[in-house]
């Protein structure tokens, strides 16, 4: 899995790092930043559960496994 972040939608509200800091971190300069695009599957259901409740919508999740 990969998290992929519209930056021109971002807001950077925080709500994903609240969630998820292992992934999301909102910077001092109030950008929001990934701390790993690809980040472990024990952390899915968080990641997914960040992507929904995105204020903006501005964050996804994409399926990078090949069969």
């Amino acid at each position: 899995m990969r998290v992929v972040v519209d930056y021109a939608l971002c807001e950077s509200n925080a709500v994903c790092m609240r969630l998820v800091p292992e992934v999301f971190e909102v910077r001092g300069d109030d950008r929001l930043y990934l701390r790993t695009e690809q980040p472990p599957e024990t952390l899915r259901a968080r990641v997914e559960e960040a992507v929904r409740r995105c204020p903006k919508q501005a964050l996804a999740l994409v399926d990078d496994s090949r069969i």
